[in-house]
C-alpha cells in the first residue's frame, strides 16, 4: 500500500484534483490478479471508472502506468469531464457498452 496518511493532501494522478480521505482508492497498476503489488491512489469515481471500462487482462498488458491510462479514449473523455467537479464528487459508474458484452 502506498505510505500517505490520511491528514496529507494527495492530488490524483488521473483527473489531478485533491483527493479528499474520503473519496481515496488505492489502484494496483497491474491488477493483484495478475500478479501486481505497487498501488496508487486514486479518486473513487475515477478508480471505479477504470474498472468500468478496462478488464484487469487489459490493465496488465496494455494500462499498467497513469500514462497509459490518460491516453485511452474513454478514460481521457471522463477525465476532461470529472475535473470540473469538486473534489468531493461522486457519481455511480456503469460499466461500458464492450464491458457489459464480457
Amino acid at each position: 500500500m502506498p505510505n500517505t496518511p490520511n491528514a496529507v493532501a494527495v492530488v490524483c494522478p488521473l483527473c489531478g484534483r485533491l483527493i479528499p480521505p474520503a473519496q481515496r482508492d488505492a489502484h494496483h497498476l497491474v491488477p493483484k490478479s495478475k500478479g501486481g503489488r505497487s498501488t496508487t491512489y486514486l479518486h473513487r469515481v475515477c478508480h471505479r471508472q477504470i474498472h468500468a471500462v478496462l478488464t484487469e487482462t487489459e490493465l496488465a498488458r496494455r494500462y499498467a502506468t497513469v500514462d497509459a491510462l490518460l491516453a485511452h479514449p474513454e478514460l481521457q473523455t471522463f477525465v476532461a469531464w470529472v475535473k470540473t467537479k469538486p473534489d468531493d464528487f461522486f457519481v455511480s459508474t456503469r460499466k461500458s457498452a464492450r464491458m457489459k458484452k464480457r
